[in-house]
């Protein structure tokens, strides 16, 4: 068996969750016993059993895959979608319904809603995502698998520490990710936050925003940009007084998985990705509210974090290969 691991953006253009997401697949994969390596695009020798596609597979690429003798999984991060109201995927169903029914095909075909009934099998990283993958867009709900990420043994293995007067939000320094509001929250709450993460580019506007903030505020806004060494990492998170992460949209955190392993309170945005995932072991903060309502909810938390139970510890990427590769032997085991 032999898995090639494909996905729709490269690594060189928007750092993140996705590419630690992919790189520890691998390396679980791996430790399973699992001959695994990268899609390349310009190998027209390379070979393989099955194509892992993190995004949404082209349906003609699903079907040419087909005609080579290879099986499909697509893991696509609803992010989006995710992190909607009911009342809006609702209308988002109908409108897709509609288009589906009234459009021409040539209109709807960019949009690969097909991909979700011709691949082999889905992986979603929550049981929200696997409802959404059925719901949205007619995943035949038998090829729906919920897999979570893992973390890594740096993590997991960590050593506790005192816990100083710091909150700490690991993140990209983008809009989504809310970080000049939570620094902005945090200087009218007066608790200290340690931001650690770069922008996409060092010239976007809000990216420039919040460094402006920060140094107007380092008594109360910690930034020094990211940090690559994982054990350095965790050793933050142990000291941590709580983990934040207030954004509008995410699929599953990494780096609320990461604060999870090194047994960090945890505040995060009202979203049902965090609900069904950590449930009842965190906090969490009602998304775009006015700043001096969030305010009060980081006041709050930073009071009751050392009071706080930790949450449940996930599952090392170990674990995680060795779901997917249940997945991939069942797959090749079934008929189409």
């Amino acid at each position: 068996m032999k898995i090639l691991l494909n996905c729709n953006l490269p690594f060189a253009l928007a750092h993140g969750g996705q590419q630690i997401q992919i790189e520890r697949t691998l390396a679980g994969l791996a430790a399973n016993g699992v001959t695994a390596e990268p899609l390349r695009w310009w190998d027209d020798q390379q070979t393989g059993d099955i194509i892992h596609y993190f995004g949404r597979m082209p349906a003609g690429q699903i079907e040419l895959a087909r005609q080579k003798g290879m099986r499909v999984v697509m893991a696509e991060l609803l992010t989006g979608p995710g992190s909607r109201s009911p009342r809006q995927l609702r209308v988002q169903k109908i409108i897709t319904q509609a288009v589906k029914r009234l459009a021409p095909g040539s209109f709807a075909a960019p949009f690969n809603w097909d991909s979700y009934k011709l691949a082999d099998a889905q992986v979603a990283l929550t049981p929200w995502e696997a409802h959404l993958m059925i719901y949205l867009f007619g995943a035949p709900p038998e090829r729906v698998h919920v897999v979570a990420n893992g973390v890594e043994d740096a993590f997991l293995q960590s050593t506790p520490a005192p816990r100083g007067p710091w909150l700490v939000c690991t993140a990209t320094i983008a809009g989504r990710k809310r970080v000049l509001e939570l620094a902005q929250a945090a200087v009218l709450a007066r608790t200290p936050v340690w931001i650690i993460g770069r922008a996409y580019a060092d010239s976007d506007p809000y990216a420039r925003a919040f460094v402006h903030l920060a140094r107007q505020q380092p008594e109360l806004v910690r930034y020094e940009g990211g940090i690559n060494d994982r054990v350095r990492l965790a050793e933050i998170y142990r000291q941590a007084r709580g983990f934040v992460l207030l954004s509008t949209m995410e699929s599953l955190s990494l780096s609320a998985l990461e604060a999870a392993a090194c047994e960090c309170p945890l505040l995060l945005s009202d979203l049902p990705w965090a609900r069904c995932t950590f449930a009842a072991t965190a906090k969490y903060c009602p998304v775009n509210q006015p700043a001096a309502a969030t305010a009060a909810v980081l006041r709050e938390f930073y009071d009751a974090a050392p009071t706080l139970a930790p949450p449940p510890k996930p599952a090392d990427w170990v674990q995680i290969g060795r779901e997917l590769k249940t997945i991939y032997e069942s797959i090749l085991r079934t008929d189409r």
